[in-house]
């Protein structure tokens, strides 16, 4: 199963199921299959199963009950990092995750802050697309994201102005075929920090909350596609795996 330059195989079945239980395709709640049936599932030995399920244990996202087996755990409060939503994007085309709920709080063209104009190379008093959401899931708020995209898309992709949340899920799809775009380079960065009074009153938190705040680029040979900012409550959880290079 395993091969040169691809995680341990325990890590490829945490990675399987850990990406089932972000993309709420297993709700909380849910049992996994048992060691014998995982073991089976991907060709691998009881122990290295044992060890998967372990790891998603240690990881907080699945909590096991003695001769019971593993559950998704209720307090997984897992949140999509960027990477998670790309690779989404590329898997099924939606940007949000299974269960996951959007409210779109603004989508306009707006003159944006100098640092943001840089990045997209404009002129003083160019514009781009600017939006702004909260997406939750159940009674969780999850995160509070915003972002920048290229004026001309909104053109292409006439709902990037649009507030309905049911026009949010698939825009990433949407701009890469009307504009032929695509996301070749992409980087993520993270600090924690307190909160603002509009973001805590957008997550539902006292404001000076510690929060982690966290910023994206996607872009191509062409400039930028999409810079995001985005920040998540305390104690959920992102992470996401990586080959280092020999």
């Amino acid at each position: 199963m395993s091969t040169e330059g691809t995680p341990a195989p325990y890590m490829q079945i945490t990675g399987h199921y850990r990406r089932q239980i972000i993309d709420g395709e297993l709700a909380p709640g849910t049992q996994l299959p048992g060691v014998r049936a995982i073991a089976e599932k991907f060709s691998v030995a009881h122990q290295t199963a044992a060890n998967a399920i372990a790891q998603l244990a240690v990881e907080g996202y699945v909590y096991t009950s003695p001769r019971r087996g593993a559950f998704v755990s209720d307090t997984a409060l897992a949140a999509s990092t960027p990477r998670d939503r790309l690779d989404r994007v590329q898997r099924t085309g939606s940007i949000h995750g299974k269960g996951e709920t959007v409210r779109v709080t603004s989508a306009a063209l707006v003159v944006p802050p100098v640092y943001v104009g840089e990045l997209f190379g404009l002129d003083g008093g160019d514009q781009v697309v600017r939006r702004e959401w909260v997406t939750g899931r159940g009674q969780d708020r999850l995160s509070l994201s915003v972002s920048w995209h290229p004026a001309t898309f909104a053109v292409q992709v006439p709902d990037l102005l649009s507030t309905d949340a049911g026009k949010a899920d698939h825009l990433i799809t949407q701009i890469m075929h009307a504009t032929g775009r695509r996301i070749t380079h992409a980087r993520d960065d993270f600090h924690a920090r307190a909160a603002d009074r509009r973001e805590a009153g957008l997550l539902g938190l006292h404001e000076g909350s510690i929060i982690l705040a966290g910023a994206h680029r996607w872009s191509d040979d062409l400039g930028m596609v999409e810079y995001g900012e985005w920040c998540l409550p305390e104690l959920h959880t992102i992470g996401y795996e990586y080959t280092p290079t020999p």
